[in-house]
């Protein structure tokens, strides 16, 4: 079960650690490892959470995964969450990081849903825009797509939703019928 400010506190505990040894970037990018390869692998993601495996186990494992791919303050770190018992706990400290990190640098995080994949010109667009608009200083674009929208395109940013689709301009024409003002109902 997630647990966020358990998530929240060991981020920041990484982050604080990180920043004093000068090597909050290289941390940062050994948790974007982290995450991704918890969105991919879901062995890994089991590896884990499974009461099943020893916590030495899941140790060497750990260590056999990322050995050579992560910061040794990043596999000290992994080390104490096996000893902890918290390494279920990983892929949403590896996101806690990332976003305090963000925060830290003043990096915004935008999501574009399009129906069909958009151009590296229209992306930087669309970058450029957001971050003109709001005042952003840096911009991290993720673009996915979803063929459900039909058309336009959904922007998310800052618990902010700006939903410019076909699909969502179609749900609300069916709104508009059933609610017909007109049309006694019989």
């Amino acid at each position: 079960m997630p647990n966020p400010r358990l998530a929240d506190r060991y981020a920041k505990s990484l982050i604080d650690l990180a920043s004093e040894k000068n090597i909050l970037e290289a941390v940062c990018e050994d948790m974007r490892y982290i995450q991704a390869l918890c969105k991919q692998s879901r062995d890994f993601l089991n590896l884990l959470r499974s009461p099943i495996i020893k916590p030495d186990q899941k140790g060497k494992l750990i260590d056999a995964v990322t050995n050579d791919k992560v910061n040794a303050l990043t596999a000290a770190f992994n080390n104490l969450l096996v000893k902890k018992g918290r390494e279920s706990d990983l892929p949403e400290i590896a996101t806690a990081f990332i976003s305090q990190f963000n925060t830290l640098k003043g990096i915004h995080q935008v999501k574009l849903t399009t129906a069909v994949a958009v151009s590296e010109e229209l992306k930087k667009s669309i970058q450029n825009k957001v971050q003109s608009a709001n005042n952003f200083g840096t911009v991290e674009l993720e673009t996915v797509t979803d063929e459900s929208l039909i058309g336009g395109f959904v922007l998310e940013f800052n618990n902010k939703l700006v939903d410019a689709s076909v699909a969502h301009d179609l749900r609300e024409i069916k709104k508009q019928f059933s609610q017909n003002l007109y049309i006694a109902d019989l």
